[in-house]
């Protein structure tokens, strides 16, 4: 009778151990994080993404910007004006990386740019929040969401819709899913520029366009 309980007993420390060990390495999988590859885009341009330029180049500048972040709105000229040099050579693509621990109202302004994509003006609204920064970016949740509406008009948007989709689950992932691509290519911080997959560290404005230079004469001579 006692061997039969001391084979009981171990059967069910056995069982529980195997249920603790079970959890645990669940617990593990579950949370594990994606693989970070820092300096380097692991994931590709989609065709559907917010793109300027030639869709097809073969020269790709990616930028992770937050529309509340001060120097993200100092760069633009400089976007601008590469678009206006290299835009038939380049492709720039937009991804949203809000830095929602210090910027209050980045997550709905990105938020608001795509809701304003879902009617086909995702561009008109960027330039608009760029423009009105100092404008949006300080006032309270309640404010900034009756600002974003009404840049919603200024551009022609179907404001009632505008405000549906603000906050919706659409357009919510539509920013998550390039917060995580961010994530995984080691963004830390905005602006960060990635040319043909290898984020860009230049100096200032002129070493930032010679690389964009190089890379596109790089390209026309292996035509």
């Amino acid at each position: 009778m006692s061997d039969n309980q001391d084979i009981k007993r171990f059967a069910l420390w056995f069982l529980v151990t195997i249920v603790i060990i079970g959890s645990f390495v669940a617990i593990m999988f579950l949370s594990k994080t994606p693989d970070v590859t820092p300096g380097k885009l692991s994931t590709p341009v989609k065709a559907d993404e917010w793109i300027r330029g030639t869709k097809d180049a073969r020269v790709t500048l990616v930028e992770y910007s937050d529309l509340q972040c001060p120097a993200c709105r100092a760069w633009e000229p400089e976007v601008q004006s590469l678009l206006s040099e290299f835009g038939t050579h380049m492709r720039f693509v937009y991804r949203h990386y809000p830095l929602r621990q210090i910027h209050k109202n980045s997550q709905i302004a990105t938020q608001a740019a795509e809701a304003a994509g879902l009617q086909g003006k995702f561009w008109e609204m960027h330039d608009i929040m760029f423009g009105n920064q100092a404008t949006w970016s300080p006032q309270p949740p309640d404010v900034v969401k009756a600002t974003f509406a009404d840049y919603a008009k200024q551009i022609g948007l179907n404001v009632d819709q505008f405000n549906k989709d603000l906050d919706s689950g659409k357009v919510k992932d539509l920013v998550e899913e390039d917060v995580k691509s961010g994530d995984a290519a080691g963004v830390n911080s905005t602006p960060s520029f990635f040319l043909n997959g290898t984020q860009l560290n230049p100096k200032d404005n002129d070493d930032f366009r010679k690389l964009i230079r190089d890379a596109v004469n790089a390209i026309g001579k292996s035509a």
